[in-house]
């Protein structure tokens, strides 16, 4: 597999990147590779706050429903492996700012949604395509996205399957601020350091009382999600939704 994770730390910010390329797919190794390293920034004291980049023209592009050992799974439940990943990320304490430049798109959006605040350029994407896959949404973002946005926002979201420009989320809570593609990063690190500035035990309270009860709410909506996915997984309209996205057309659906 060709996903990386690194982490420099700049003070009492902690900047971490990962790259699987070409588009940053999201799979086991990659997931486990962020909470390793968000864990370990958890325990140590220096890091107050952690940016969270990718490399390449897309912050992540989904998890890779089409490859072969996509999901980088080991066992016979590859969803069950991803999410529980997925959930070690939602448990870690800091603060942390996702900067995202190009797609967004499904479990990607997840990843996004599940950093405390979002650094977007003009050019990013969201999106949470699951209905054009014919496939249910995962990642907890029937738990995350209407926190965030809103219900009705996300319903929309959901149920249109569109992609949306970072300025019209932007208006939605979606992005909290913008930046050119070339300062990108350097916004979301400023960012992290406006946070670090604060004292460092004040953070950590008062992001775990503003997130109460959601690593609870997430495990559970995981759950369901999972449930859901599964039951999906081998319809054919999955099937053609993933040949429609792939050949870029509308998907002949046909409700089985």
């Amino acid at each position: 597999m060709n996903e990386r994770v690194e982490v420099r730390i700049q003070g009492a910010v902690a900047l971490l990147v990962f790259h699987n390329p070409p588009l940053n797919h999201a799979n086991v190794g990659l997931l486990r590779g962020l909470a390793d390293a968000l864990e370990k920034l958890d325990a140590e004291p220096q890091v107050r706050a952690v940016a969270l980049a990718s490399e390449g023209k897309a912050f992540c592009a989904g998890a890779d429903l089409v490859s072969p050992g996509g999901f980088g799974a080991q066992g016979s439940d590859p969803l069950r492996e991803f999410y529980d990943q997925a959930l070690r990320i939602f448990a870690c304490r800091k603060p942390v700012v996702a900067a995202v430049q190009g797609a967004a798109v499904g479990a990607g959006l997840g990843l996004a949604v599940a950093a405390d605040f979002r650094v977007a350029t003009p050019e990013a994407r969201f999106s949470a395509n699951f209905a054009k896959l014919g496939f249910h949404p995962g990642f907890g973002l029937t738990c995350t996205l209407p926190r965030a946005i809103g219900p009705q926002r996300a319903a929309e979201m959901f149920l249109t399957a569109g992609r949306y420009k970072a300025e019209e989320v932007s208006a939605w809570g979606l992005v909290d601020r913008m930046a050119a593609p070339e300062t990108l990063r350097e916004s979301a690190l400023a960012f992290a350091a406006e946070i670090a500035e604060n004292a460092p035990l004040s953070l950590l309270a008062t992001r775990a009382t503003l997130r109460a009860n959601l690593l609870e709410q997430v495990r559970m909506t995981l759950i369901h999600e999972h449930s859901e996915q599964l039951k999906l997984w081998n319809t054919d309209d999955f099937a053609e939704g993933l040949r429609a996205v792939a050949e870029r057309r509308p998907g002949n659906f046909v409700g089985r």
